[in-house]
């Protein structure tokens, strides 16, 4: 965003919103689990950069203020899903078995790899995704989420070797 301090919070908004909503909402989809919730998280993001944009201390790590805020407004929506979820076991029935037709190879292929990555520790699945998801630096996950370099490092290397164990048995 190049001479990005002479623009006005409505058109840096607009221009980083055109570029970069579609691969903000697929990293919250990620992490939530949920479109249209992902969508609102991301839509959040980007208001709050609207409303905070002279406050921004540099405007050219936007993108990176919008990964972090996408991130951290992820994890809230998972706090407040695990409290609703909690509470909402209490009441509820044991969940009948599945349809008898099987999902598609390719729709089960998927579903055992995502499972497989909510298994994983919430640090350990936000840099796997934006590493091989996004296809994120070292520097920039850690830019993106509060993080050194090394720990970045240490959190893809743990959940990649976790992922392997889960997925070792899974009939892919």
């Amino acid at each position: 965003m190049s001479g990005s301090r002479d623009w006005d919070a409505d058109r840096a908004v607009e221009s980083l919103y055109a570029a970069h909503w579609r691969q903000l909402v697929r990293l919250s989809v990620l992490l939530v689990r949920d479109l249209g919730t992902a969508e609102e998280v991301v839509q959040d993001a980007f208001v709050a950069m609207h409303g905070h944009w002279r406050r921004l201390r540099d405007p050219d790590k936007a993108l990176s203020y919008l990964r972090q805020a996408v991130v951290n407004r992820s994890r809230s929506v998972l706090r407040h899903r695990g409290v609703v979820d909690r509470h909402a076991a209490r009441e509820r029935l044991p969940d009948p078995a599945g349809p008898a037709d099987e999902p598609a190879l390719a729709r089960a292929r998927r579903e055992v790899v995502l499972d497989a990555l909510r298994a994983l520790p919430g640090r350990q699945r936000e840099v796997l995704a934006l590493r091989y998801y996004l296809d994120l630096s070292e520097a920039d996950i850690a830019d993106a989420l509060g993080i050194s370099r090394g720990a970045v490092k240490s959190h893809a290397s743990r959940g990649a070797a976790a992922l392997r164990v889960l997925l070792d048995g899974a009939d892919l």
